[in-house]
C-alpha cells in the first residue's frame, strides 16, 4: 500500500549545503567535530510521533510522490465531491442538546440564519425528549441543511419519528435530504455510552436504503477512541475495522455491498496538530476507498467525513487558549478535506456557566471560528489545497500505511468485537496515552496555560469542575495539581509558596528564574524573587520570604563556586528543603550533605517533582 519515493534520485540543488550548514549548528551545539555527525546529520532533527512515524526536518523533490486522482475520483484521497460548492466549503455543524423542543427548534432557526450548515440534534436522554422530536425539527429545510441524530438508546423511536417528519415533508427532490442517524453501537461499546444493539443498526440501515431520502444509518466513531487516549494511526485503524464490522453485519443481512457502503458515515477528532490532522482526513479516505475496492465497489467508497474538534487536547485551566486549538483544528480538518467540521466551545472541559460566560457566547464563538476560516480565509475556495505538498503527502502516506497496518492486527485477532472484548484494542490505546502522559509529565510535549506559561491569578475552579474527566485529556495531571494549590489556597488565603534564590547579575541568572517560575506554577506554587542577592544576604532573603522551599538559580559555573554556601545559609535560615534549577552534576564535587536535596532539569518529570513539592507544602 505504501508509494515510495525513487531511492535513487538526486538530491535537488543546494540540499548539500544545507546539510553542511546543519552539521555545522549541531556540531557547534554538541561540542563536537561535525564529522562525528555522520553522513545524514539531519536525522539527528528527525521527530517521531505515536505511531513510530518519522518527521523529517526538511522536504524537498527528494521526497515527491506520484500524483493522485482528482477530488471526485477513487481513491478519494483529494476529497469525496468533485464538484463542491465553493461557496459553502464544508458544513458548520453545530450540536443542539437541549430538553426543551421549542426552545431547541428556536435556536436551531437561529443558528441557521447565522451561518450554520448542518444540525447535530441530541434525542432523548441526550436532548429533545423523542415524542418532541418533530416540534424540535419544524421550519427545516431539510434539503438545504442536513441533520444527524444522536439519540444512543433510543434511535429506533427517534428514526421512526423523524420518518414521519419527512414522509410529511413536501420536496421534489428527496434525495437531496441528507440524513444521518447516528448509530453506533460498535464504537460505543469502546467507551461504555448508552447505544442500541447491533441488530437494530442493521435494521435501521434496511430501513434507510429503502427510502428515497439519503439516509445513513451507521456512524463509525473513530473519536470514541481517540477520547480514550488513540493516536491518529490508532483512531483510523479502529475506525476502519469498525466499518468492516458494520458491513458484514449489513451483508450478512442481504444488503447489497454498495448500499452497505453507503450506510456509513466517519467521524474523527481534529486535533491543534496542523499537518496531522490533514493527513488524518486524507489518509481517511484512501484506506476506506481501499475497503471498497476489495469489496468490488470502488465507486462507493467516499463515506462522508465529519471531523468534531479533539476533547483531550482542551483545557479547563487558562479555556479561552482552546479557542487557538479549536482553529488550528478546524483549518486542519478544512484543508484535510473533511465534509462537516464540529467546532467544541471552548469552555466544553468546563460545567455551564463555569467561566461566568453564556453558552450563548461559547457556542457563537465556535461557530464563527468556522465562519472566519470559510468567509474571510477563503478555504473552502479550494479543493485539497494540502495537494502536492511533499510532507503533506508523505505524511499522509506513511499514516494511511500504518492505520491499515494496525487495522490488520485488529483482523487477526479476529475484528473489531473481538479485539474490544479481549481488550486487545483498549491495551493498545493505554499504551499510548501513557507514553503522551509522559511527554506531558515532563515537558516534552507543551500544552500552553498548563504545562507552560500557567496563570496562577486564574479564579479557582468549583468543585464540580475539579470531578474526574470523561476523556483523556493532554494536560489533566497538571491539572490536578492546580486543584491541590486551589484548596491550599482556600483553606489558607494563600497559594503554596516557595522563593527563589537568583546566583550572579541578571544575565546570568535570569533563563534558570524564568524557568523556575514557569515550572513550579505549573504545579500551583507560587514563587518570590527577592532579585540578584549577595551571598551574605540569602539567608535573610529565605527569612523574611517565609516560604519552606528555596531555589538556587544561576548558572552551572557559579553553582560550582556559590552552591556550597547558598545552600548552608538557607538551612541555617529554616528552609525545610532547598533545590537547585540545573543538574546535579553542577555540584558533582560537593559533599552529599552539602548538597541540594532536589534539582530542577528541563526533562524531569515535572508532575512527580510538584507533587512530591506541594506534599512537603501541606497541599
Amino acid at each position: 500500500m505504501p508509494i515510495g519515493s525513487d531511492p535513487g534520485a538526486e538530491p535537488v540543488p543546494g540540499y548539500a549545503a544545507w546539510r553542511k550548514g546543519v552539521a555545522g549548528v549541531l556540531a557547534k551545539a554538541r561540542k563536537v567535530e561535525a564529522a562525528e555527525l555522520g553522513d545524514e546529520p539531519e536525522r539527528l532533527l528527525d521527530v517521531s510521533t505515536y505511531d513510530g512515524l518519522t518527521i523529517a526536518p526538511l522536504y524537498t523533490r527528494r521526497d515527491e510522490l506520484p500524483e493522485t486522482p482528482l477530488p471526485g475520483e477513487f481513491p478519494f484521497i483529494r476529497g469525496n465531491d468533485a464538484t463542491r460548492d465553493v461557496h459553502r466549503g464544508w458544513y458548520v455543524t453545530a450540536r443542539f442538546d437541549g430538553s426543551d423542543a421549542a426552545a431547541v427548534n428556536e435556536e436551531i432557526l437561529g443558528a441557521l440564519e447565522n451561518g450554520v450548515g448542518s444540525v447535530w440534534l441530541g434525542v432523548g436522554e441526550r436532548g429533545v425528549p423523542v415524542a418532541d422530536l418533530p416540534r424540535a425539527l419544524r421550519g427545516l429545510l431539510f434539503e438545504l441543511a442536513p441533520l444527524a441524530l444522536d439519540a444512543g438508546a433510543e434511535a429506533s423511536a427517534a428514526a421512526e419519528q423523524l420518518f414521519g417528519v419527512l414522509d410529511g415533508y413536501a420536496s421534489a427532490e428527496r434525495a437531496d435530504i441528507r440524513v444521518s442517524l447516528g448509530v453506533s453501537p460498535l464504537t460505543s461499546l469502546f467507551n461504555g455510552t448508552a447505544h442500541t444493539d447491533l441488530e437494530t443498526g442493521v435494521a435501521l440501515a434496511r430501513q434507510a436504503v429503502a427510502r428515497p431520502e439519503t439516509i445513513r444509518a451507521l456512524t463509525v466513531c473513530g473519536v470514541a477512541v481517540h477520547n480514550a487516549g488513540a493516536s491518529d494511526a490508532q483512531e483510523l485503524g479502529a475506525a476502519v475495522a469498525a466499518g468492516l464490522a458494520y458491513l458484514r453485519a449489513l451483508t450478512g443481512a442481504g444488503v447489497p455491498v454498495a448500499d452497505a457502503l453507503g450506510q456509513l458515515v466517519f467521524r474523527f477528532a481534529a486535533t491543534d496538530n496542523q499537518f496531522g490532522t490533514i493527513a488524518k482526513f486524507r489518509a481517511a479516505r484512501r484506506l476506506w476507498a481501499r475497503v471498497a475496492e476489495q469489496l468490488g465497489a470502488p465507486e462507493a467508497g467516499n463515506a462522508p467525513q465529519w471531523a468534531v474538534t479533539s476533547a483531550p487536547m482542551m483545557t479547563q485551566r487558562d479555556p479561552w487558549v482552546n479557542m487557538l486549538r479549536t482553529t488550528l483544528a478546524a483549518f486542519g480538518a478544512g484543508v484535510g478535506g473533511a465534509d462537516q467540521v464540529t467546532v467544541l466551545p471552548f469552555d466544553s472541559a468546563l460545567p455551564a456557566g463555569e467561566l461566568d460566560v453564556s453558552q450563548a457566547f461559547s457556542r457563537r464563538m465556535a461557530r464563527n471560528t468556522q465562519l472566519l476560516l470559510l468567509e474571510e480565509s477563503h478555504l473552502g475556495h479550494v479543493q485539497d489545497p494540502g495537494a502536492g505538498s511533499w510532507y503533506v503527502e508523505s505524511l499522509t502516506d506513511a499514516l494511511a500505511a500504518k492505520a491499515w497496518e494496525f487495522m490488520q492486527e485488529l483482523e487477526a485477532a479476529g475484528g473489531y468485537r473481538a479485539a474490544l472484548d479481549s481488550g486487545l484494542l483498549a491495551e493498545r490505546v493505554a499504551a499510548t496515552r501513557a507514553q503522551r502522559d509522559r511527554d506531558v509529565a515532563h515537558r516534552k510535549t507543551s500544552v500552553t496555560g498548563v504545562n507552560e506559561f500557567p496563570n496562577l491569578a486564574e479564579t479557582p475552579l468549583s468543585d464540580a469542575a475539579r470531578q474526574p474527566a470523561a476523556v483523556a485529556r493532554y494536560g489533566a495531571a497538571f491539572e490536578a495539581l492546580r486543584n491541590r494549590s486551589d484548596a491550599y489556597l482556600a483553606a489558607h488565603g494563600e497559594r503554596p509558596k516557595a522563593v527563589l534564590i537568583p546566583l550572579g547579575p541578571v544575565a546570568e541568572h535570569n533563563v534558570r528564574v524564568t524557568f523556575t517560575a514557569n515550572v513550579l506554577a505549573s504545579g500551583g506554587i507560587e514563587t518570590s524573587n527577592p532579585g540578584a542577592l549577595e551571598l551574605t544576604g540569602i539567608g535573610a532573603a529565605a527569612t523574611e520570604s517565609g516560604a519552606k522551599v528555596a531555589v538556587l538559580c544561576g548558572t552551572d559555573a557559579r553553582y560550582g563556586n556559590e552552591a556550597e554556601t547558598a545552600v548552608r545559609q538557607l538551612r541555617e535560615a529554616g528552609v525545610a528543603t532547598v533545590l537547585l534549577a540545573g543538574p546535579e552534576k553542577a555540584v558533582a564535587e560537593l559533599p552529599q550533605a552539602q548538597r541540594p536535596d532536589g534539582f530542577l532539569t528541563a526533562r524531569m518529570d515535572a508532575v512527580e517533582a510538584l507533587s512530591g513539592l506541594l506534599e512537603k507544602l501541606g497541599a
